[in-house]
């Protein structure tokens, strides 16, 4: 089978579209469609239900496709490791985060790594825990940044415990004026993130008695900022996803502190590529000169 086959196969899976998938590839949409039905006759399966609005992986197809996506991963790895062992700073390196971190530390991370490796081509992607997760297993992404727990079959290194505070509107201040009581909170409506209600706020909002009738969601941390600045109700963040918003707000540790467990995410030693062991040389380095070391 031909690296193409696979190369052909992994795009159609993610665009879910020949004609998409051939121009992300540069190729006629024939070609891709020859490379597929190549494929499903070595294979002696399916690998796509063809409809109207497009394709989508059988049962079959989606067991092969996180292998395939392996087998051109590898291909990468050893391409790049060819390139380190004859003197070339040649490769790619893939890197998935959720917003704060996108914002706050990726930018510098990212100007260190480039000055010593700047033939070697970084992307970022964005998304939320869950999903960075997904594409580290898919083999999209190199490394990811996300937080604990994570259950995967992964190589986990947490980083940083990130505070959570009570954001609240300009003139609001807490009984002791230094941190959020219970009674503080008491049937004041809150703005969170759907995304992140299990996974950062859960247990600050039930040790708080704030019930989920009092929740409202919104799409992003800017967002909730503008909310609790109209009015609208009291906003729950990370310190890191504070650093770089602005508003009319206010901010308080809850007097029962709560953190968020920022973690490393990618795939297990053997695996990665000198430029993956690179950069998170580059985040241990970073992550101990801003807050002198790692959790």
């Amino acid at each position: 089978m031909s690296n193409f086959m696979y190369q052909a196969f992994s795009e159609v899976a993610k665009q879910k579209a020949f004609v998409t998938a051939a121009k992300v590839l540069n190729v006629t949409p024939s070609a891709i469609s020859h490379s597929i039905n190549g494929l499903e006759k070595e294979l002696g399966f399916a690998l796509f239900f063809r409809n109207r609005n497009g394709v989508q992986l059988t049962s079959a197809g989606e067991k092969i496709l996180p292998i395939v996506r392996e087998l051109l991963n590898t291909e990468d790895k050893l391409l790049e490791e060819a390139a380190r062992i004859n003197g070339l700073d040649q490769g790619r390196l893939r890197i998935g985060a959720f917003s704060s971190v996108c914002i706050n530390w990726l930018p510098d991370m990212i100007n260190t790594f480039k000055k010593n490796y700047p033939e070697i081509e970084v992307s970022v992607w964005q998304g939320n825990f869950n999903e960075v997760i997904q594409q580290i297993k898919l083999g999209e992404l190199d490394i990811g940044f996300s937080a604990l727990p994570i259950k995967e079959n992964l190589e986990v290194l947490p980083l940083y415990r990130d505070e959570i505070y009570c954001v609240a509107p300009e003139g609001f201040t807490p009984q002791d004026k230094k941190a959020v009581v219970a009674s503080d909170v008491a049937d004041k409506p809150f703005i969170l993130q759907e995304i992140d209600y299990d996974r950062n706020t859960k247990e600050a909002l039930d040790d708080y008695n704030v019930s989920v009738n009092s929740i409202q969601y919104s799409i992003d941390d800017a967002s909730i900022i503008a909310m609790v600045e109209s009015g609208l109700g009291f906003g729950i963040l990370p310190e890191l996803a504070l650093q770089k918003l602005s508003g009319n707000v206010v901010q308080y540790p809850f007097a029962k502190r709560h953190f968020r467990t920022i973690a490393l995410v990618t795939h297990n030693k053997a695996q990665q590529t000198p430029s993956t062991r690179a950069f998170i040389r580059v985040i241990m380095d970073y992550l101990t000169k801003r807050y002198g070391g790692l959790v």
